[in-house]
């Protein structure tokens, strides 16, 4: 599928729910989010549905997120049936891998290829407090058992914020002297709960680059959101996605469905489509809404205007 900017939009999100076993601090409030009835949510059966239909208009990547989709009951029956969708090439989940050493086998059988783990800190008190509660060696487990089930490539995402984990970054870009693996810096956006945080809280991964001058710049992939480079005898990556100071907005390839049935054609942007009303109440085509997603599609996000407004929905409720 073409956008009316010549974008091939191969590439679609779904958020299976918006509940998480973390209470991250730039994330979600501590109370956590509210609860909405069983009704209002997407079923297993929906979801793949969205994504067949998806993938009859060209969609050939498919990523689980959420919240964290490994609490969402029916995930393995889920990720068996997006990986047996005809056209769907890969099917991957971001996670914050607390559960992945638990039910990492089960999702390599059902037809998981990679997955993304979020990690903020690799020091354990300060894991907790980012986290509000989280136990960073259940993410290290997950990690080993990822690499070990051959869930790769393997990508950790860290975000950067300001007077939490700066620290943090020489050790975590230490992981790929140890591990065939990808760190990545995403710098902190406003969305929901982290706009109160973004100004007090932002660092441009251009300051980052600059404390490391020993980092090899890598060859770019299109449709990437990150800028790669290497530690020299570095077995993996250092990314950096930089969708506030540099954004790659000409390279987007995707849409995000989210956990209550909500398709988004830009993250930043608050335009939403109903898919309930074609899911449930065969009112209008799945297939024409989507396609409808794909031609308003903006050209490019505002994050960088002065009167920017952020979108008041948590990433936890559009899928991170």
């Amino acid at each position: 599928m073409k956008d009316t900017y010549r974008r091939n939009i191969n590439y679609l999100r779904i958020s299976v729910t918006d509940l998480c076993n973390l209470r991250c601090k730039y994330c979600m409030p501590e109370t956590g989010v509210e609860k909405i009835s069983h009704c209002d949510v997407l079923s297993v059966e929906e979801i793949i549905r969205i994504a067949k239909e998806s993938a009859s208009l060209g969609i050939e990547k498919v990523r689980i997120t959420g919240g964290e989709p490994l609490i969402r009951n029916g995930i393995i029956d889920l990720v068996k049936g997006i990986s047996a969708i005809e056209g769907i090439k890969d099917v991957a989940m971001t996670t914050n891998g607390l559960l992945l050493k638990k039910y990492g086998k089960d999702l390599k059988e059902a037809g998981l290829n990679r997955v993304n783990i979020s990690i903020d800190s690799l020091d354990p008190d300060k894991y907790r407090r980012i986290t509000r509660g989280g136990e960073v060696i259940q993410v290290l487990e997950g990690i080993e058992e990822a690499l070990k089930l051959g869930l790769k490539p393997i990508k950790l995402n860290t975000v950067i914020v300001g007077g939490e984990n700066e620290e943090d970054i020489p050790k975590l870009m230490n992981l790929t002297k140890i591990y065939p693996i990808d760190v990545r810096f995403i710098e902190l956006m406003p969305i929901g709960r982290a706009s109160n945080w973004s100004k007090e809280h932002f660092i441009s991964n251009e300051e980052v680059r600059s404390l490391v001058p020993e980092l090899i710049p890598q060859s770019h992939e299109i449709g990437s959101p990150a800028q790669y480079y290497k530690l020299p005898e570095g077995k993996g990556r250092v990314g950096f996605i930089d969708p506030i100071s540099s954004h790659f907005c000409s390279e987007c390839n995707r849409l995000r469905v989210t956990f209550d049935g909500k398709l988004k054609p830009c993250l930043h942007s608050s335009q939403e489509i109903d898919l309930l009303p074609a899911l449930r109440e065969k009112k209008g085509s799945l297939k024409e809404l989507l396609a409808e997603a794909v031609s308003s599609k903006p050209e490019k996000h505002h994050l960088d205007n002065v009167d920017y407004q952020g979108i008041t929905r948590n990433m936890s409720q559009i899928g991170g």
